[in-house]
């Protein structure tokens, strides 16, 4: 009955919103992958915002309820029915009377189950497309036959581009290369680290602060077309943060706009919370907030973050269960404790398949007293409390589904910010 409740909602949102943009024409991007999609949402409406009028997707708003939602610019209703009849209300007025002049719409299109993103490509037609990394063993694959069937599915959307629309894509990932030449498509922007790329980041380091020798933020160049620009990103850590930049710079050559202007924005840029954002702890210790979700190329990627940081305390890595892998979860959880050997001091686990990623960090050869496993985020919340001491650095991340957020608002030095600083604060998700 729930399914069949909001299959209805999909089609009446989606009519809506189809009448909606056949009125409005705005220009599109879309923004898909598996690693860093609202990020690179985000830094793409930072850079137009400033120079163009611009509209994006709400925080993660990418499913076929949240593109329509995105579009008419209405709330989720979650579970009500009489508050989803009043935003049907409302999409109809805004579909059919009201007027928006915005001359991009920045979409975030996402792919937990096959057919989703061929589905939504029927009627959205971007004149910009951005895939971002899928990684080895990409998240929501749970669902698909394969990996290669999810790089199929986020294919779609380089398929759906306009007779002139640009193909702005990853160099980093071969499957996203793949992707890029079996597109047909001819014009297309690279970006990344891969010293093909068009678009190319260099001279990646991570800045300190003079006071207290912690880290706090990340800068990088970025070179295209024989310019450089220089990117000073604070209060947030990992090159995961440099490919959003990268790829907004590039989407800004592709629409033709003021490259000079994309990098003045770009310096006062401010990242998504729970993504490597850092925040102060208890006894003056810092975390790395990764709590928005997790998956093995993601969870790796801060593993290898956590190694490059250069601090005299101690490295404490607080990891929950990556969800959505299907069969590929058990191994993945054993590569990710894998990795953890050599650089966390101390490794705390939290879920069912965090016990996996403790299995693997003793199987190669981490010392099980420096191992502790809890079964949920608030407990893991409490009990770390006593492990941390000053000068510590404490990295948080797992699944969205472990609540990992509530783990930082039991060590971080400021819990009344937790509205303003940390992921899902909403009523709705408190409730849960």
């Amino acid at each position: 009955m729930k399914h069949f409740f909001k299959s209805i909602i999909v089609a009446i949102l989606t009519l809506e919103a189809k009448i909606a943009l056949s009125r409005w024409r705005p220009k599109i991007i879309a923004v898909t992958g598996s690693v860093g999609k609202t990020s690179t949402k985000d830094a793409i409406y930072t850079v137009f915002s400033k120079i163009t009028s611009a509209r994006r997707s709400e925080k993660s708003f990418n499913s076929d309820l949240g593109v329509p939602l995105t579009i008419l610019g209405l709330k989720n209703a979650w579970g009500n029915p009489f508050l989803w009849l009043i935003e049907i209300i409302r999409g109809l007025f805004t579909a059919l009377a009201n007027s928006d002049k915005t001359e991009w719409l920045i979409l975030e299109i996402g792919a937990d189950h096959p057919g989703d993103i061929k589905n939504l490509t029927k009627w959205i037609n971007p004149d910009i497309s951005v895939i971002n990394k899928i990684g080895d063993l990409p998240v929501h694959v749970e669902f698909f036959e394969s990996k290669e069937a999810l790089v199929r599915e986020k294919s779609f959307l380089a398929k759906a581009l306009k007779p002139n629309g640009v193909l702005v894509y990853y160099a980093d990932d071969e499957q996203i290369r793949k992707i890029a030449d079996g597109s047909h498509n001819k014009n297309l922007i690279s970006f990344g680290f891969n010293a093909s790329s068009n678009v190319l980041a260099s001279n990646y380091m991570i800045i300190y602060n003079k006071d207290n020798a912690m880290p706090s933020g990340i800068s990088f160049k970025v070179e295209f077309g024989g310019n450089t620009i220089p990117v000073i990103m604070e209060g947030a850590l990992g090159r995961s943060h440099a490919y959003p930049a990268l790829a907004a710079i590039a989407v800004a050559i592709a629409a033709k706009q003021n490259i000079a202007l994309s990098g003045e924005a770009l310096r006062k840029h401010k990242t998504p919370p729970g993504r490597m954002k850092l925040i102060g702890g208890i006894k003056d210790s810092l975390i790395i907030d990764d709590t928005y979700n997790s998956s093995p190329a993601a969870a790796f990627e801060a593993i290898k973050t956590l190694k490059e940081i250069n601090i005299a305390g101690r490295k404490i890595a607080v990891l929950g269960d990556m969800r959505e892998l299907g069969k590929y979860s058990r191994q993945a959880h054993i590569d990710l404790g894998k990795e953890v050997v050599g650089t966390a001091n101390i490794l705390c686990t939290v879920g069912e398949s965090g016990k996996i990623i403790a299995e693997g960090a003793l199987q190669y050869g981490m010392d099980e007293n420096r191992i502790f496993q809890y079964e949920n985020s608030r407990e893991a919340g409490m009990e770390i409390q006593n492990l941390i001491q000053k000068g510590d650095i404490v990295l948080v991340k797992g699944s969205q589904g472990v609540r990992m957020e509530k783990i930082i608002e039991e060590i971080m030095a400021e819990p009344d910010r937790a509205g303003e600083l940390l992921v899902r604060q909403e009523k709705e998700w408190k409730k849960r």
